[in-house]
């Protein structure tokens, strides 16, 4: 179920910056259409995007996708990593270790329209999973505003954050991430109620 007060929230401070930068005061269907016109661009300028191999984190990115009713994408390799989690171990660290970054199956053709992005990733052996490299070497993300939520296993944060700010050192990177262990998302809506989403 979404979360209504985020919806006010969100909309409040929308229509006002609508109102300051145009200075129409108006009425009626009129003024209706106007306003959510508004604020269906504002909403579509956020993007979250996520990897995830076990389905935990894509598990987290479509509940904050449903509560802000934002775009989606699923960051994927080209080439898909085996199921069986003794191999992964195995090949996961050595391309961790190398800074490997893998072809992507998809990419983000429009990525310079979103303002800002929720960006989804595991906790790889205290790091970020190469696909999530290849996701910020590849896109543009300069001057926007990254929102990291990691999933671990009892790792926590680790390296992941440092590795973002080194990644991208133009983008804005939230300084309260989303962090939980395994699928949980006990507190998420209010984590999200937390956030600020002003466009900067």
């Amino acid at each position: 179920m979404r979360n209504k007060s985020y919806y006010g929230y969100l909309l409040m401070i929308r229509l006002g910056n609508i109102l300051r930068e145009t200075g129409l005061f108006f009425c009626g269907k009129k003024a209706l259409i106007y306003i959510k016109t508004k604020i269906t661009e504002y909403l579509m300028n956020i993007l979250v995007a996520y990897y995830s191999w076990s389905g935990n984190t894509k598990e987290l990115a479509e509940l904050i996708q449903s509560n802000i009713n934002s775009s989606i994408f699923a960051i994927e390799p080209a080439i898909p990593y085996t199921q069986n989690y003794n191999e992964l171990v195995i090949q996961a660290k050595s391309e961790i270790n190398c800074r490997y970054t893998p072809e992507l199956k998809e990419t983000v053709f429009d990525i310079e329209k979103y303002d800002t992005v929720f960006l989804g990733t595991p906790n790889w052996w205290g790091s970020l999973p190469p696909t999530v490299r290849s996701f910020i070497n590849f896109h543009n993300l300069s001057e926007k505003k990254i929102i990291p939520f990691i999933t671990h296993g009892g790792g926590g944060v680790q390296n992941i954050i440092t590795e973002i700010e080194e990644l991208c050192p133009n983008c804005t990177i939230e300084k309260n991430p989303w962090v939980g262990y395994g699928n949980r998302t006990a507190g998420i809506q209010g984590w999200l109620n937390d956030l600020n989403l002003k466009r900067l």
